[in-house]
């Protein structure tokens, strides 16, 4: 099949690269791991992008993940659009900021008081702040393969040992912020245990994604999460739940719902705003005394609770908190992905979907993976055919092989046969290879 015309785009990339660094302004839009140069979008609606060179593709990438409504949303866009007419920005308390926050906590049992942000590296970096305000602790244990955004301390990826200081992953970051992480593999009680054993008067906090989807969808056994949640308790360390892509994804309580089990602090992104710049964090109000103007941990922002993301978040988990969104949602996903399988054991790829909610990941292999180090790298070529495959059949997922995909609402069994269709003919290419 011959290539879809991106000249248009092609052209928009040649002239970006004159004004970003890389062409982009974030790094794996620059479709370093996929072929071809990236797709300027140039509009969406439902489930539906088109690129600048009039391209039409269904769409499971979402903005990477917070369009759980499909694109361009008519009950989002009145409301933003109603708001706006009174203005944009105030860096002023608004009734909005109280009418999101009733929605979010009336139905969220595992926070009592919130903050918002404008994304959700904020809100982790605020969370992290917060933990060890509250704890009078320095270190963080995160895990390998978990994602919680670019702010210094998290960008640290493992040493060379079962327990380790972190190592800058990214220039810039001095070794002094990596000296307070800890990094360890995920699905490894003993590195835990011993990570507090080594340094149990000094760590103050525990912070693994929900339901770890960054770098695939590594998912953790109900045990696990349990021995890490009492483990914390144990030593007096706070577990932080980062449910930036699992929080109103998994469902309007996200993973700490899905495990049962209620972390010291959850982290939110941009799903709240439907998709606008919106992060959160939240906790019990005991936790949230110690935050500014209230206690003595700083945390501001001129846009947090901006009016636009504000209105934009009321519209969207108005919709989310129905009865049976979630399980509609999350029942047409599944049935969308068990079709895939069942055509893939037919087949008899070395390829497995790996799914929770209507998130779902393609691996190519035959394993079970719970940590990074189950990935194997060379899998990447694969997916990169898979990509383009898609590409020039109309369907869009995010440009990289450790990224999940996403169903939305706005999905119907049109674009999900269509999109099946085009998988299985995809696949086929693939493993003629």
């Amino acid at each position: 099949m011959q290539d879809i015309s991106r000249a248009k785009s092609a052209e928009l990339y040649e002239k970006s690269k004159t004004y970003f660094p890389g062409g982009v302004n974030s790094p794996v839009r620059a479709f370093k791991s996929v072929y071809g140069t990236p797709l300027f979008i140039q509009k969406g609606d439902g489930p539906y992008i088109w690129d600048a060179d009039g391209n039409q593709f269904i769409d499971f990438c979402a903005s990477w993940g917070p369009l759980i409504l499909g694109h361009n949303n008519a009950k989002i866009r009145e409301k933003v659009t109603e708001v706006m007419q009174n203005g944009m920005s105030f860096g002023a308390p608004t009734a909005l900021e109280n009418e999101l926050a009733e929605l979010i906590i009336k139905n969220n049992r595992f926070v009592e008081k919130i903050r918002f942000t404008s994304s959700g590296t904020e809100a982790v970096m605020s969370a992290i702040r917060l933990a060890r305000g509250y704890t009078g602790r320095n270190k963080i244990i995160k895990f390998e393969g978990c994602y919680h955004g670019h702010s210094d301390s998290l960008l640290v990826k493992a040493g060379s040992g079962l327990v380790t200081f972190g190592e800058t992953s990214s220039a810039g970051v001095p070794k002094a912020f990596a000296d307070e992480t800890i990094v360890i593999g995920l699905n490894d009680k003993q590195a835990v245990t011993e990570a507090f054993a080594q340094f149990k008067d000094d760590v103050a906090a525990v912070i693994i994604e929900g339901i770890p989807a960054n770098n695939g969808l590594l998912l953790q056994d109900k045990e696990y999460v349990e021995f890490l949640s009492e483990t914390c308790t144990a030593n007096g360390a706070l577990l932080i739940f980062d449910e930036v892509i699992t929080g109103f994804r998994v469902g309007f309580e996200g993973a700490a719902a899905y495990y049962g089990i209620t972390p010291d602090i959850v982290t939110y992104g941009k799903i709240i705003g439907g998709g606008l710049p919106v992060g959160m964090y939240g906790a019990s109000n005991q936790i949230m005394a110690h935050i500014s103007p209230d206690g003595g941990v700083y945390q501001a922002g001129t846009l947090s609770g901006n009016p636009v993301a504000m209105a934009a978040g009321i519209a969207a988990l108005s919709i989310l908190s129905q009865p049976n969104f979630y399980e509609e949602l999350n029942a047409k996903a599944q049935a969308f992905v068990n079709d895939l399988k069942a055509y893939i054991a037919d087949k008899g790829y070395e390829l497995k979907i790996f799914t929770v909610g209507s998130i779902f990941w393609f691996a190519f292999t035959n394993k079970d993976i719970k940590t990074a180090e189950d990935i194997d790298p060379a899998s990447m070529e694969k997916f990169k055919i898979m990509h383009r495959e898609l590409l020039n059949r109309g369907i869009y997922f995010g440009p990289s092989g450790y990224e999940v995909g996403f169903v939305s609402a706005a999905h119907t069994s049109v674009e999900l046969d269509k999109a099946k269709q085009a998988i299985f003919e995809a696949l086929d290419i693939v493993f003629a290879k």
